[in-house]
């Protein structure tokens, strides 16, 4: 491509357009029209001239104004009550929903190597030594020590903040890192995941499995399910990077990102709802069947959301992306 006679060439379609732009609200429908022409025209240029001969500076300009026209054909509008109903209804469980194939295989890995962690500790005199001396290892599993004393160690609503607001960042944390090729997901899956074999571990070698499982259970299952998710929704958005399909990889990485930071605001929620049970369910003075009973419940709420709400959600085309309106424009491939 001749640059300088493709810009001698279309300088005043882009000139016209810009006019067209500063002239706001006060136009014909003639000359709404014809913006609209001349924006899909100045966005098919913009991706020739990137694709054939890139200049900063005219690429620079006309991706400015293509954006401009954007806004003006397309129109802005505010975050509404109805957007957060159709998030809650249809958006978050339709993302987690679709994000399945990612996040049970996590679930179901981590959850075995927590297994095997904890039976390798518990069998094994040794490792345990190497964690801690032999009375700090009573001081933590003896009946009120401090496995036991954690959950009671603040008063509950501050607990329940704090829980809510560590589980929330690490959460968050496995989404964002996600990009980075899954490497950052997968440590603090697995640092996670190590917490609960050391605790399996520790606590079954002292004969209190079942205490412990009393104390982790009730807000565990929602909490590690969220994790989980997470986490998986990490790793896929970390695979996207690597193999993106028939779509480019920016184009993937963007609709995987913004469903990845709704997943993000979902999962938040959720972890608030487990920081709760944490909070007040897990110290209290309830037998351990009826705080187990509330973790169960909890979690087979939130596993029919997801699979009865957010498969008819999926089923029906919702990816947990936002409309087709809020995306970005994809500009025009060259041939």
């Amino acid at each position: 491509m001749d640059l300088d006679v493709f810009v001698t060439t279309h300088r005043i379609e882009w000139d016209r357009l810009d006019h067209l732009l500063h002239r706001g609200r006060n136009l014909t429908g003639a000359e709404a029209d014809e913006l609209v022409a001349l924006y899909q025209r100045t966005a098919t240029h913009l991706s020739l001239i990137q694709s054939s001969a890139p200049d900063p500076q005219l690429t620079a300009r006309l991706t400015q104004l293509v954006a401009r026209a954007r806004a003006t054909v397309t129109g802005t509008r505010r975050a509404s009550w109805r957007d957060a109903a159709r998030f809650l209804t249809a958006g978050f469980p339709a993302a987690v929903y679709r994000s399945r194939h990612w996040w049970i295989p996590t679930a179901v890995l981590s959850t075995v190597l927590a297994a095997v962690i904890g039976w390798w500790i518990g069998t094994h005199p040794e490792v345990q030594a190497a964690i801690a001396a032999p009375d700090d290892l009573r001081s933590m599993t003896r009946p009120g020590g401090e496995y036991e004393a954690y959950y009671s160690s603040h008063p509950a609503a501050s607990f329940a903040a704090q829980v809510w607001t560590n589980n929330a960042q690490a959460a968050a944390m496995c989404l964002v890192l996600g990009a980075f090729l899954c490497v950052p997901v997968i440590w603090i899956l697995f640092m996670n995941v190590l917490n609960l074999g050391v605790g399996i571990g520790l606590m079954s070698s002292a004969g209190r499995l079942d205490t412990f499982l009393g104390l982790v259970l009730p807000h565990g299952l929602l909490e590690l399910t969220a994790v989980f998710v997470a986490a998986g929704t990490g790793l896929r958005l970390g695979w996207t990077v690597i193999d993106p399909g028939p779509r480019t990889r920016r184009a993937a990485l963007a609709q995987q990102g913004r469903a990845a930071l709704g997943m993000a605001i979902g999962l938040a929620l959720v972890l608030f709802v487990s920081g709760l049970i944490e909070g007040f369910v897990t110290p209290s003075g309830l037998p351990t069947w009826g705080r187990i009973t509330i973790g169960v419940g909890a979690e087979l709420a939130f596993l029919a959301y997801v699979y009865i709400i957010g498969g008819r959600a999926a089923r029906a085309g919702d990816t947990g992306d936002v409309e087709a309106g809020e995306q970005s424009a994809e500009l025009p491939s060259a041939a």
